[in-house]
């Protein structure tokens, strides 16, 4: 199973990223789990200590390893440098190991920020294509609000592409324009989980909005939630509640794809 999650900032996506993680972990499936989101929390919701993500350097920011491996120095632009570079080892070499998940954060560089392609970026985009299409492990990818990272080759390996939306006309329109940037990409199903739901009118006004996206499940707004990323807890310690409703939703998700 191979499954990106976006979605606008501060709605859940990686909160949903690491307790499917954790899930598949837990049932003794290797995990790759991918924060590919510049403002990376996946470290701290899957329960690594601050002390521990200090230890995680962004695979963007390993200047040594994007030089040997693409022939390119970092930030440099309009040389020649190899667009498919050997990634293959980078899991193993440079992973955070968690038990059955192996944490990988992409990073981002500035210049591929600013829409120039460059060496780090395309070492960035082949991992991903790697990690997708080629290997066997469960992948779980923590996205940012758009999918930049994605090309159309390492989007048709994704099983699952899923949206998390918060009741909000903000939200929905990230969902809206996320699901024409996957259309581009040939990705024709769309799922859409419902967070930080307070009612029942929640869900009908977020699937109405989105009738035309699949939707595969809820999560109820938990002050539980915060209390755990106050005290560095992982989010699966946070709410039994909340990891039951994350259950079903994979539940679901597997039904469907």
């Amino acid at each position: 199973m191979k499954i990106a999650v976006t979605g606008k900032g501060g709605v859940g996506k990686t909160t949903v990223s690491a307790l499917l993680s954790y899930i598949y972990a837990s049932e003794g499936k290797k995990v790759i789990a991918v924060d590919a989101d510049p403002d990376a929390n996946l470290a701290a919701a899957l329960g690594v200590s601050r002390k521990e993500i200090d230890k995680v350097k962004p695979i963007a920011e390993l200047a040594d390893l994007i030089e040997e491996r693409t022939g390119a120095k970092p930030g440099s632009i309009g040389g020649i440098f190899k667009i498919n570079p050997r990634v293959d080892d980078i899991p193993e070499g440079f992973g955070f190991k968690l038990d059955n998940i192996t944490l990988l954060v992409m990073g981002k560089s500035k210049i591929a920020a600013s829409g120039c392609y460059c060496p780090e970026h395309a070492l960035l985009r082949r991992l991903l294509k790697h990690l997708i299409v080629e290997r066997d492990e469960i992948v779980i990818v923590d996205m940012e609000a758009g999918i930049e990272h994605l090309t159309r080759g390492t989007a048709e390996g994704v099983d699952a592409f899923i949206v998390v939306v918060e009741p909000g006309q903000r939200s929905i329109q990230t969902a809206i324009a996320v699901k024409d940037l996957a259309k581009g990409l040939g990705i024709k199903r769309v799922f859409v989980i419902a967070n930080k739901v307070r009612k029942e009118e929640d869900i009908l006004f977020i699937r109405n909005e989105l009738s035309d996206m699949e939707f595969i499940g809820s999560m109820n707004f938990n002050d539980s939630l915060m209390e755990s990323d106050i005290q560095g807890l992982p989010s699966y310690k946070a709410s039994k509640q909340t990891f039951n409703e994350a259950l079903n939703i994979k539940s679901a998700l597997e039904k469907l794809v």
